[in-house]
This record gives C-alpha cells, sequence and structure tokens, in this order.
C-alpha cells in the first residue's frame, strides 16, 4: 500500500531532495546497494547502524514509491524480494561520493577504506563508471 504524497513545501531542489532522503535510514539503505551489493531485506537488517525492521520496510517503501530502487520477486529464494537501485536511484552516486569524501575528511574515526577515497579524489569519473557498470549489469 502506497502512502500519498505530501505537498511540496517548495520548488527548491534541495527541499525536493530533502523530502525523498532526508533522513539517515534512506541514505544507508542507498548506500547498502550502491557499494556492497545488498539486494534483500535480511541483508539490509545486518548492517552495522541496526536500522530496525519497520523503519527498514518503510524507507524500502518510501524509496520504491520515488523511483529510487525496485522491487522484484526471485522466484529463486521462494518469492523474496531483491532490491535494486533505478537509473534514477544510480544518479545519486556523485552525491553519495562527495558525502562519502566528506566525512572521510572530517571524521578522524572513519571506517571508509582510504584506497577508495584516494582512488575518488584521483578519479571520480572513472569511480561512477566502474560503480554505475556493476549495477547495469545485473
Amino acid at each position: 500500500m502506497s502512502r500519498a504524497k505530501p505537498a511540496r513545501r517548495s520548488g527548491c531542489p534541495i527541499s525536493y531532495t530533502l523530502d525523498l532522503l532526508g533522513d539517515k535510514w534512506s541514505l544507508l539503505v542507498i548506500r547498502d546497494l550502491m557499494f556492497f551489493g545488498k539486494r534483500r531485506y535480511g541483508e539490509f537488517l545486518e548492517s552495522a547502524e541496526g536500522i530496525a525492521t519497520n523503519i527498514l520496510a518503510d524507507r524500502l517503501e518510501r524509496l520504491e514509491g520515488a523511483g529510487l530502487i525496485t522491487r522484484n520477486e526471485d522466484s529463486a529464494t521462494g518469492g523474496k524480494g531483491e532490491y535494486a537501485l533505478t537509473a534514477k536511484g544510480l544518479d545519486l552516486l556523485p552525491v553519495v561520493l562527495e558525502l562519502i569524501l566528506w566525512g572521510a575528511h572530517h571524521d578522524p574515526k572513519t571506517g571508509a577504506p582510504m584506497e577508495f577515497v584516494r582512488r575518488v579524489k584521483r578519479d571520480r569519473d572513472a569511480v561512477i563508471k566502474e560503480i554505475r557498470a556493476r549495477h547495469e549489469n545485473r
């Protein structure tokens, strides 16, 4: 069941983006799909941040409703859903990479792999191309 969309407060692109992604959990689900290859509900629950089941179900529904992810039934796993980023979801890749760079720069205890951070700084476009190809070939 899909929720009614709230009225937009303004035409501001930042406000629009925050309405879709303005909470921690939505971005972490996107991160897990984008970088860690998670595709199933149970895989998202295994993330270190410890998302609650009700919040995960809500965020997956919201992200799907916004056209950022799709859910496909996998007959090989007894009909359990598999999630994937859409083209619209993959378009967030440059934004997410910038969040990683900012966080890695300002967090002295960052868990970001430094080799990955260096690769993004050195050739961001190549990293974007590589990650897009990985998702488009699924």
